[in-house]
């Protein structure tokens, strides 16, 4: 998450949709938020790091962590470089021994025209985000760490693939072809343009090139179906509508072992209704039927002068590409961020999704386009079918509110959705079972360096070991932190 969260949201309280779905949620059905019995819910208490006894998570009873990598002090990478931090989305894959390799986001979003961290050849010499991979114990003991990724820009999340690959994702389309971005800062010195996805292998290094036919906008993450080869999109674009989109490689990465870049982009539309209001607040067990849009011009490059500020503003071309899907019908989502792929089902999240919906003649986005709690979407991709799968209550006081602006998403051995909050109050890592109940599995509760608590640092990253033992997630915060969180999941349903 790159700006600032919604501080106001408006309209009554919503239903927590679920529908029938198939993988590892079939027969799914939940009660309706805020109405009946309320969610079950997990109590959570104190435990020390293992790292040095600072509490820093509430966690079920029997539960343990170690955190790493804080940069509240200066880390030192084993390639010499200084850890950069607001670490983001993460992957993990088998390492040797029993260890665990994570190749790590860290969405830098301070002003353009940073120099890159690392090592090598950058993509970009003045773009200060990228990737870290790291070698890691299941208990959080790290044994190497090295920069896998350099010289991209605002690397939000990504996605885990099965040949063994990170895909991470630029959420930005800053370049220097585009104006000014949110921060108001010049692109100039930009020498390449933004808004891609990248390919990071779990054991090395990045060829540094993007994948350009993927689009160029404000990407969120990935997932890939393995079964028909196709990687799944989700875009965040704050104050305007976001899609979901696929990109059907043009041969398939399970033969391959890598992901081309002459593939083929689309964008996901509703049967019958053109530009479908799906950031509105949903019916119980809403299911539309999916149909697809071509996107012509996926990676676009705008007209400007070396050494000019570019006459394309930078909200003119966030929108390029989804509007080339919305003026063929595409339906219109809010900010979309995390997913996974799990037994023929991709799990995705809307952060702000839920309530009324957005007024097409309103122009006034100061809030962001969305005005509900969040939103958690199942599509079916055998049956190219789309559900809602649950839905938060749009009041914020509304006693039974236990889900806050949905983020990162990944799924447990047991099939359970493990969901990363994004609020600013109270944030936490939420399950969602296969009988729709949510409960609570972590708090964030770091301190600042006065002493007092810190209010809206997220979560993100979550994933787990490939052996289901341990539980890695970020807290982004205003620099960054990982933890490795083990214990008897399957006490908790997870």
């Amino acid at each position: 998450m790159s700006v600032e969260r919604r501080t106001v949201l408006t309209g009554g309280a919503a239903a927590a949709a679920t529908a029938v779905v198939g993988g590892p949620f079939a027969g799914l059905v939940s009660a309706q938020a805020g109405t009946g019995r309320a969610p079950r819910r997990r109590d959570l208490v104190p435990i020390p790091d293992q790292r040095d006894g600072t509490v820093r998570l509430h966690l079920p009873a029997g539960f343990s962590y170690r955190s790493f990598h804080d940069t509240e002090s200066p880390v030192t990478l084993d390639d010499g470089t200084v850890l950069p931090g607001r670490h983001d989305g993460m992957g993990a894959f088998r390492g040797r021994d029993g260890n665990v390799i994570l190749v790590r986001n860290h969405e830098v979003t301070n002003a353009p025209n940073t120099p890159a961290f690392g090592p090598g050849t950058p993509y970009d010499a003045m773009a200060g985000a990228g990737c870290t991979t790291i070698e890691v114990t299941k208990f959080g003991e790290v044994t190497n760490a090295f920069t896998s990724l350099n010289g991209t820009m605002f690397n939000c999340s990504g996605g885990v693939m099965p040949w063994g690959s990170w895909i991470t994702c630029e959420e930005t389309i800053n370049g220097p072809d585009v104006g000014p971005d949110f921060t108001g800062a010049s692109n100039l010195g930009l020498t390449q343009r933004h808004g891609f996805v990248f390919e990071v292998p779990s054991d090395g290094q990045s060829d540094r090139q993007p994948i350009t036919k993927a689009g160029r906008f404000a990407h969120e993450a990935v997932s890939f179906d393995p079964v028909d080869g196709i990687l799944y999109l989700t875009e965040d674009n704050f104050e305007f509508p976001s899609g979901f989109f696929r990109y059907i490689p043009a041969t398939n990465p399970m033969h391959t072992g890598r992901l081309d870049n002459d593939g083929r982009l689309q964008m996901l539309a509703i049967k019958g209704q053109p530009n479908a209001h799906l950031e509105a607040a949903q019916r119980r067990r809403a299911t539309y039927q999916v149909e697809w849009v071509d996107i012509d011009d996926p990676d676009p490059s705008f007209p400007y002068t070396p050494g000019q500020v570019a006459p394309t503003t930078n909200d003119a071309a966030l929108v390029y590409v989804g509007d080339q899907g919305r003026a063929q019908g595409a339906a219109l989502f809010s900010r979309l961020e995390g997913q996974v792929y799990d037994d023929n089902v991709v799990y995705f999240t809307s952060t702000q999704g839920g309530g009324p919906a957005e007024d097409d003649s309103d122009d006034d986005n100061a809030d962001g386009f969305g005005r509900g709690n969040g939103q958690v979407w199942a599509y079916h991709t055998r049956s190219q079918t789309l559900q809602i799968l649950f839905e938060a209550p749009v009041d914020r006081d509304e006693a039974n509110l236990r889900f806050d602006f949905p983020d990162n998403i990944t799924t447990s051995a047991r099939g359970t959705l493990v969901v990363c909050e994004d609020s600013l109050v109270d944030n936490y890592i939420r399950g969602l079972s296969r009988g729709g109940q949510l409960w609570d599995i972590a708090l964030n509760r770091l301190v600042s360096s006065t002493g007092t608590p810190r209010f809206g640092d997220e979560f993100a990253g979550s994933t787990f070991s490939t052996d289901g033992h341990t539980l890695f997630v970020n807290i982004q915060a205003s620099r960054g932190m990982t933890f490795a969180i083990w214990g008897p999941w399957h006490t908790i349903g997870v």
